[in-house]
């Protein structure tokens, strides 16, 4: 049975913290499948009670698409699943001090189980099958993003915030010139979100804020906290936030890169032996090859939209194929050259648009299948990918969400550990989304055929 976790005593302290600092009221929050962040706002004197009792919401939220359509739970009549606030995620927010953010574990009303479709509980269980084995996930993201000005003349009625070419790792007045990303990595600090780095990525207006790596659970809040934080900053500023995988035609992607480490009881890196010439021990060993071998219903979670798709191509320093290397941006893993406390693995596949938590719990799965089973990947790729012997460069990524949701469906192992109820609601939703996206004529076909054919 799940309970709050603060005794009484304690949580009355956090909330006479609050009220003294100035919070009137408390933004429950928790993810949706798509990584959208679903909630209520409280009065701080009725989050107390919100802490003892949850807080009602209907479950059709979490079989909703991005059109506003529920696509399960409608035959028993959309019950209600409880949102319990974890107090230990109560952060006040720095550009409105009145408000404080609390993160929810999602239960069953009557039994006070887990909710089986919560992204959070998912990877909390995923977490928690690496401790039983004396393994603590280490992960750090990369989140790349777009800032966009609203021009209802312009295609889609957006434009970029900045036009300037050959922007990478430039800063100041021209890279940004309102300072927004600049006060998102404030922000950013102040929440505790151990931001670390922010600059100018490739594409115009495109920026990457990374955050420090910490065990997996506590790096998916942040994530998904850092995405909600991007998206209300910039629309404070008039802007649009996006972390849409493709969002223009003629620039670059934006993309989710992990990185991975397992840290043993004694604080001591998993993935490193000093003994080998590579420097990588059994244990990152089998965990590489558990990620590839389930790679094609792992891109159904790294690579969740339609669009993601259009991003993966060489040209983008997207991988194409499934494979391995050591130091290598046209791999799929790359293992970096940090050696040490640092050895860890960077998955280069992930959209700007994945659900951090549902991303996050599937690789650890896969990864943890790996480590179970003592599998070894095959050799690692070297040189330019294209000149290789097709047999050594790996399988293809699936080329669309379409063929990502079928190896998802086919892989029962995966689907038993991330659990049938929440990967059954994921396929509905999703294959409605792209169902939707086939019927639907773009501009793309209207401009190539309906003046001339």
């Amino acid at each position: 049975m799940m309970k709050a976790q603060y005794p009484s005593a304690e949580r009355a302290d956090v909330l006479e913290k609050m009220k003294a600092a100035g919070v009137r009221m408390v933004r429950l929050q928790y993810p949706d499948l798509h990584g959208v962040p679903r909630g209520k706002i409280v009065s701080v004197d009725e989050f107390e009670r919100c802490t003892n009792d949850g807080v009602a919401f209907a479950t059709g939220v979490m079989g909703m698409d991005l059109r506003h359509l529920t696509h399960l739970t409608i035959e028993e009549g959309i019950p209600d699943m409880h949102a319990r606030p974890d107090l230990s995620t109560l952060v006040q927010v720095p550009w409105e001090p009145q408000f404080a953010w609390c993160l929810c574990d999602l239960e069953e009303i009557q039994t006070h189980k887990p909710y089986l479709v919560d992204p959070r509980g998912t990877l909390r269980r995923s977490e928690r099958s690496f401790f039983e084995i004396g393994y603590a996930p280490l992960i750090a993201s990369e989140m790349e993003f777009y800032l966009m000005k609203p021009d209802e003349t312009a295609q889609g009625r957006y434009r970029r915030y900045v036009e300037l070419y050959s922007p990478v790792y430039t800063f100041g007045s021209q890279a940004d010139p309102l300072g927004i990303v600049e006060k998102m990595f404030e922000y950013a600090r102040t929440m505790e979100l151990n931001a670390i780095s922010a600059f100018h990525e490739y594409g115009r207006g495109q920026y990457e804020i990374n955050l420090f790596h910490s065990t997996a659970l506590d790096s998916a809040d942040r994530a998904f906290r850092f995405k909600t934080l991007v998206k209300e900053v910039a629309v404070r500023q008039g802007l649009l936030a996006t972390f849409m995988g493709k969002p223009w035609n003629d620039d670059e992607g934006s993309g989710f890169h992990l990185h991975i480490s397992l840290q043993t009881t004694n604080g001591e890196n998993a993935f490193y032996d000093p003994h080998r010439a590579d420097g990588l021990s059994d244990v990152a060993l089998h965990f590489v090859a558990g990620l590839l071998a389930r790679m094609p219903a792992l891109m159904a979670f790294l690579n969740p939209t339609v669009n993601a798709y259009r991003r993966i191509h060489m040209q983008g320093l997207v991988p194409t194929r499934i494979n391995w290397g050591y130091d290598h941006r046209f791999a799929l893993i790359r293992i970096p050259p940090d050696r040490g406390r640092s050895t860890r693995i960077e998955i280069r596949i992930g959209d700007g648009t994945a659900n951090p938590y549902l991303a996050y719990a599937a690789v650890l799965w896969a990864g943890l299948e790996g480590i179970r089973q003592k599998m070894y990947p095959p050799k690692p790729i070297s040189g330019l990918i294209s000149e290789l012997p097709k047999e050594e460069q790996g399988p293809p990524v699936p080329s669309n969400l379409d063929d990502a949701l079928e190896a998802l469906e086919q892989d029962a192992e995966l689907t038993e550990r991330l659990g049938e109820e929440l990967i059954r609601t994921f396929l509905t939703v999703k294959k409605a989304e792209f169902r939707r996206y086939q019927q639907w004529t773009s501009e793309w076909e209207l401009e190539e055929y309906v003046h001339r054919l």
